[in-house]
């Protein structure tokens, strides 16, 4: 099932760059629809859970890796797409949910969830270990990040089975989510910091006898200068990137992985494939998705139906934010106005981080079941939501509220699943 990992370096080298999108979600119906696409385009898919939302006690979703795993795997089950076309891979694996510890208890965290990763069967593994924890001056140096890494990984080689996991290294990466302030003019990783990481890495892996693991290291990652704000986004200019896709040359059994690629226009995902970024991670652009199309339908319910039977579902959302402020007090900043508006429409979607919460959750069930009970006219639906308006007219999309949404997810994935076709 990892062979298409193994496949990226060289298909670049025989001029037919390949690529693959790493679906950062776990929200069922994202899943569904990345499940879709990848049955539709007969395609690998590839799902990454981050050490913050899913860990060795729990994460953020309460699930442990292998609670993960069993999920996903009856969603792609439930989709028909079976377990040899599903890759399972952990982001940012290391301290950063316990980097409020010393050091040495972070990292003994750390290495207990990467276990739990290797031993659930997760086959993609970025090793992450650049974030300063208690006692560790504010910046690591190379040399200390990857002398965790290395534990990091040693640790995965003893917990896992075979086939035996591949390994994404690297730290240059932007803020998880997307930026909290205005961009202006990205700095790109330099070739110099790109050839550093590197040799650092390889020398420490070899110095405590991870040498023969090198090999399966398929991807470091960088900043190709792609990345999004609240309100805008820092779109790919593949001039910016030359050295880099010149330095692959030399690291031929290498290519690169690039995060925060949501919301790039659609030839960015090609250029990038092209240019030797061929692992390219979405997440918060398939919620955003998911949220507008909600979005619409709560508007079409409220046309539709009287309001005291409406889910309310757009007052709900607000109205929990407002009262439970932990996952986005911290990004998003301004007046009340400013701020109710970067609650609903912000690139950086933290909404999706409410999806769980009971009452929101009451609320979808009831738009759904309300719309369930009525015919969406037609005439709705253009208004709404266009393109599913167009599919509804040429008789390839049923107008069903749940087929609505994952149709709506899809369109964002199917610019990368273009650009990651040879």
């Amino acid at each position: 099932m990892t062979n298409v990992l193994l496949e990226l370096a060289p298909s670049r080298r025989r001029g037919r760059p390949l690529g693959i999108y790493s679906v950062c979600s776990s929200h069922h119906w994202v899943l569904e629809a990345a499940c879709d696409q990848a049955v539709e385009d007969g395609s690998v898919l590839l799902v990454e859970a981050t050490s913050n939302q899913v860990n060795h006690r729990g994460g953020y979703t309460g699930m442990l890796p292998e609670d993960f795993q069993r999920y996903l795997s009856a969603i792609a089950a439930s989709r028909g797409l079976g377990p040899e076309k599903l890759i399972l891979g952990g982001d940012h694996l290391g301290p950063n949910p316990w980097r409020h510890l010393p050091a040495k208890e972070a990292m003994e965290e750390a290495e207990s969830t990467v276990r739990a990763y290797a031993r659930a069967g997760f086959r993609k593994i970025h090793l992450d270990a650049s974030m300063a924890c208690g006692g560790d001056p504010p910046a690591l140096s190379d040399e200390v990040i990857a002398r965790r890494a290395a534990a990091l990984c040693a640790a995965a080689e003893e917990e896992s089975l075979e086939p035996k996991p591949l390994y994404v290294i690297g730290t240059e990466v932007p803020t998880p989510g997307g930026a909290t302030e205005e961009l202006h003019q990205l700095a790109v990783t330099s070739r110099d910091a790109a050839v550093e990481t590197l040799a650092v890495h390889r020398r420490i892996f070899n110095e405590i006898g991870l040498g023969h693991v090198w090999p399966r290291v398929i991807a470091l990652v960088v900043q190709p200068g792609v990345e999004f704000d609240h309100t805008s986004v820092s779109d790919y200019n593949p001039a910016r990137v030359a050295h880099l896709s010149q330095l692959l040359d030399q690291e031929q059994t290498l290519v690169y992985e690039a995060h925060s690629t949501d919301y790039q226009r659609p030839e960015a995902y090609r250029n990038l494939v092209r240019d030797g970024f061929a692992i390219l991670k979405v997440g918060p652009a398939l919620t955003f998705a998911m949220r507008e199309a909600l979005d619409a339908l709560a508007r079409i319910e409220a046309e539709l139906l009287p309001e005291k039977q409406c889910s309310q579902l757009l007052e709900v959302i607000e109205q929990v934010m407002l009262r439970d402020r932990g996952n986005w007090e911290q990004h998003y900043t301004g007046d009340a106005r400013t701020v109710r508006l970067l609650l609903r429409y912000s690139y950086s979607d933290r909404v999706r981080y409410y999806w769980n919460n009971h009452e929101i959750q009451q609320a979808v069930e009831i738009l759904l079941s309300n719309l369930s009970r009525v015919a969406i006219p037609e005439t709705m639906l253009s208004a709404f939501l266009p393109d599913q308006y167009r599919a509804v007219r040429a008789g390839t999309l049923k107008a069903d509220a749940r087929a609505l949404i994952v149709h709506r997810i899809r369109q964002v994935l199917l610019p990368y699943a273009q650009a990651c076709a040879p």
